[in-house]
């Protein structure tokens, strides 16, 4: 006598439509994880941008500083200012973008479960009131 033989019909459709609801939260689960990592990840994006450009900005100042007395050196550290400034605001519009970008997405996102919907849908008609 095998497991199939233990369950009633109805207690297997029970069992089945149990798992497949299940199912459709672990997904909706697995959706807004992956949306935190991605937003993570844009956020550890512009830390290294940000990271980097002051990197650049302090290898600057320390050549002008140190290195007052000869030319070559000073222009070097004149030149890697800017650049710091520029990768610090390229860094912010990427992340910026990225972050439209995944706003755009996520407002457009309904989730499928039953319950879920529902109180999507209140939280919307209560935001808007």
């Amino acid at each position: 006598m095998g497991i199939r033989n233990i369950f009633s019909r109805q207690a297997k459709e029970r069992i089945k439509e149990g798992l497949e609801v299940q199912e459709k939260q672990n997904l909706e689960v697995r959706d807004k994880l992956a949306m935190d990592r991605t937003k993570l990840a844009n956020e550890r994006t512009l830390m290294s941008y940000m990271r980097s450009a002051f990197g650049l900005l302090v290898a600057g100042l320390t050549f002008i500083k140190l290195f007052w007395d000869d030319p070559v050196y000073v222009w070097i550290g004149v030149a890697t200012i800017p650049v710091g400034i520029l990768v610090a605001v390229w860094g912010f519009h990427r992340y910026s973008k990225t972050k439209r970008i995944m706003e755009e997405h996520t407002s457009t996102y309904m989730p499928t479960s039953p319950i879920r919907t529902e109180l999507v849908k209140q939280e919307k008609l209560d935001s808007s009131e």
